[in-house]
């Protein structure tokens, strides 16, 4: 016996991609402080809070402690803090804080994570009520003979970047195709009368139609109407052995409102009709195909 082949195959698939996106959401609040003198003597860890403002989805507040927050500097120093004012957990943030310079000259006491590398990245909040700032801001006696402090009144101008990751894969573009009223438009033309070229006739009634829809509809409408043979009297058609009530029950009023095969099938027997019955006049052996007799009168049709 011969020894089995062994074949080996091997499936190829699509390769598939996505992207990890890690960007800032960026947010800012400005906070104006005025009676800054009333507001010494607060006591130490005491502060006065900005109102909430969000960025990122979460609330955040400026924390401005007039005689500072720790007890070790007695004092000393004003301390800034921005603080996660709303629940979360390990939210990561770049900050920005800055006393405004009033003076004119723009020599703002800025501290930022912005537009610098940073050794150990963005920081990270814990909890609600976590904080990142300073306490030794500004030493009080010099904060009180600088340009920063004016008419008795800081301003604090916070920026908060939140950091958000997010992976995408291929985008899948979807369009919602709204369901056809092609029929409704076509029963709008039908009632407005515009465009009209092919009358019914049936009994003593006369039914508009539109040569184009009924091609459209019907093979054997469209050999009559546009075919090598068709008819050349449109602009009536008349149709045997049928009541004007059944014509219109049955199919004229709902061809109006979504043209169906109704009407379709009752037009195709008309066209039956007209094509079985064409009317044969011997006259120097020639056959009148148009329905029509020697001296061009139209010649009723009958099977």
């Amino acid at each position: 016996m011969g020894k089995p082949i062994c074949r080996e195959t091997t499936s190829n698939s699509n390769p598939t991609s996505s992207t990890s996106i890690t960007e800032t959401v960026n947010g800012s609040h400005q906070f104006k402080i005025t009676g800054y003198s009333l507001s010494k003597g607060l006591g130490i860890g005491k502060y006065i809070a900005s109102d909430t403002f969000m960025v990122g989805g979460y609330d955040w507040a400026i924390y401005f402690y007039p005689d500072g927050k720790s007890n070790e500097d007695n004092g000393t120093y004003v301390s800034l803090f921005i603080a996660l004012a709303s629940e979360g957990t390990d939210v990561r943030a770049l900050f920005e804080l800055t006393l405004l310079d009033q003076s004119g000259k723009e020599r703002h006491k800025v501290h930022s994570h912005f537009g610098r590398a940073l050794e150990s990245g963005p920081y990270t909040l814990k909890y609600r009520g976590s904080m990142w700032g300073y306490k030794r801001f500004f030493k009080r006696t010099s904060l009180e003979t600088s340009d920063y402090l004016k008419d008795d009144c800081l301003s604090v101008h916070c920026s908060v970047g939140v950091v958000k990751s997010q992976t995408e894969g291929p985008k899948i573009y979807s369009i919602a195709v709204p369901t056809s009223n092609i029929g409704q438009h076509f029963g709008k033309l039908l009632e407005s009368g515009k465009g009209i070229d092919a009358n019914f006739e049936v009994g003593e009634e006369i039914f508009s139609a539109h040569k184009l829809v009924l091609a459209a509809r019907s093979p054997v409408f469209r050999a009559q109407l546009y075919g090598p043979m068709k008819d050349r009297n449109t602009e009536c058609i008349k149709v045997e052995d049928m009541e004007a009530p059944v014509f219109k029950t049955d199919g004229f009023d709902y061809l109006k409102v979504s043209c169906p095969s109704v009407l379709t099938e009752l037009l195709e027997y008309v066209a039956r009709v007209g094509e079985h019955s064409v009317m044969i006049c011997r006259h120097g052996n020639e056959a009148m195909l148009d329905g029509s007799d020697i001296n061009g009168r139209r010649v009723k049709q009958r099977i």
